[in-house]
């Protein structure tokens, strides 16, 4: 057994029968033999199949290849951007695969060191990696809750798994290949099986490039936010006369709640220095909502902007307001308002006015403040929809099993597999004439 950590280095342990001092019985125990001590925190270990190596994934993006038995080095890997999270060796060790937080994955010949190819693999971290067993494809999972399928030979992408629908971490594959078994964010185990029907490569890039055709046609020509490039992040609408009204009613609201935050203050300092309550004039537009507070009234501004309109309406916005802002998203998230609306408003607010944020030390206590808050509140609110969505989970499986009905959406699926099928047959008959 072996394990690598923070604490820079990888310890080996070793099964053991004990004898207790007063029991005639033996039991199981394990003893630590050696230790590796490394220059950088270990993310991941892996033996070689045939135990000649040990590869180990550090802190600083490399994997240092060791001999087992004697822990002396043989080999770096250098190339990745971001750390290597997972890793696998081939069977016969002829390869290493590496996957890291830069959504790449990387193939190497373990003979040399040398990288044979670099695989754009997920759209975020890639998590998990592990070969199947006796061939050189292997199986990939990301935190796009995605699975894929790589040929570490021809380089190519085989097929995607799609069904979890949060990040996935880990996966097992059975000892003849037949089965894989995936965990995921989302708490959920999938067992998936390998079918023996034929999979044409060609089509399935044809069915991916329809799906990044389809996806580019729903996203359009929409604006960038400054330090970003295209296609990394997107607005969903564009600058109308809408947006920039709703961006002039959210500085009239900030502008009254200072102007009231002001009026309370020197109303305080009045009733102090008079000893005694003296009567605080209303605004007549907070008497006209029911007299809220002037950070209700923020707030209340805040959701009549569209939600299409929300993003553009907060680009328009100057600098000099989101400290407000800030502050007031603070009070919000105490008292559980509104949280999916401000999340959406504040990271945001974070992306185009990092710099401007970061450096302000007014902020600082701001954001600790904020992120505490935001934390709790977010972690309630995902609670509730897993409950909700397992709810409703259970009600459909319910309603099919009592009423023997099949979904639209499931059913959708079915006809759309019948018609790949289909098409394969007809590639298969016209291949043949």
């Amino acid at each position: 057994v072996h394990g690598g950590g923070a604490d820079k280095s990888i310890k080996f342990w070793e099964f053991q029968l004990v004898k207790d001092r007063n029991s005639i019985q033996k039991r199981l125990s394990v003893k630590q033999t050696r230790i590796l001590q490394l220059d950088e925190d270990v993310l991941c270990v892996r033996y070689s199949p045939n135990q000649k190596f040990l590869a180990a994934a550090l802190l600083d993006c490399t994997v240092k290849i060791f001999y087992t038995d004697t822990l002396k080095f043989f080999l770096s890997l250098y190339g990745h951007k971001l750390p290597v999270l997972c890793m696998d060796i081939s069977y016969d060790g002829a390869l290493i695969a590496t996957g890291s937080a830069d959504r790449n994955v990387k193939i190497w010949g373990l003979d040399f060191g040398d990288c044979h190819r670099s695989l754009f693999a997920h759209d975020d971290s890639v998590m998990y990696l592990q070969f199947i067993p006796k061939t050189h494809l292997f199986f990939t999972a990301g935190k796009d809750h995605k699975i894929k399928q790589w040929d570490a030979d021809k380089f190519e992408h085989i097929q995607t798994l799609e069904g979890h629908h949060q990040e996935v971490w880990s996966l097992a594959i059975s000892p003849n290949g037949d089965y894989l078994v995936s965990c995921s964010h989302d708490k959920s185990l999938r067992l998936w099986e390998r079918t023996r029907e034929p999979l044409i490569l060609e089509e399935e890039k044809e069915m991916q490039r329809e799906i990044e055709y389809e996806e580019s046609i729903a996203k359009e020509d929409q604006p960038v936010v400054p330090g970003e490039i295209q296609g990394e992040a997107g607005l969903a609408g564009k600058k109308t006369i809408e947006t920039v009204k709703a961006a002039e009613r959210i500085m009239e609201a900030i502008e009254l709640y200072r102007e009231e935050t002001t009026k309370l203050e020197e109303h305080k300092a009045i009733c102090k220095a008079a000893g005694k309550e003296v009567p605080l004039p209303v605004n007549p537009i907070l008497q006209a909502y029911g007299n809220i507070s002037p950070s209700a009234y923020v707030l209340d501004i805040l959701k009549k902007v569209k939600s299409s309109e929300l993003e553009e309406s907060l680009l328009v916005l100057p600098f000099s307001y989101v400290p407000d802002l800030l502050m007031l998203f603070n009070q919000y998230f105490e008292s559980g308002l509104e949280v999916e609306l401000l999340c959406r408003a504040l990271l945001f607010l974070l992306r185009i006015h990092f710099g401007q944020i970061t450096s302000n030390q007014l902020l600082v206590q701001v954001m600790e403040n904020l992120k505490k808050t935001t934390l709790s509140r977010v972690s309630q609110v995902k609670d509730v929809l897993g409950f909700n969505m397992a709810g409703l989970q259970f009600l459909k499986r319910e309603i099919e099993a009592r009423d023997e009905v099949t979904f639209f959406a499931d059913a959708t699926d079915r006809f759309e597999e019948k018609k790949r099928k289909r098409k394969k047959k007809q590639k298969m008959i016209l291949a043949m004439l």
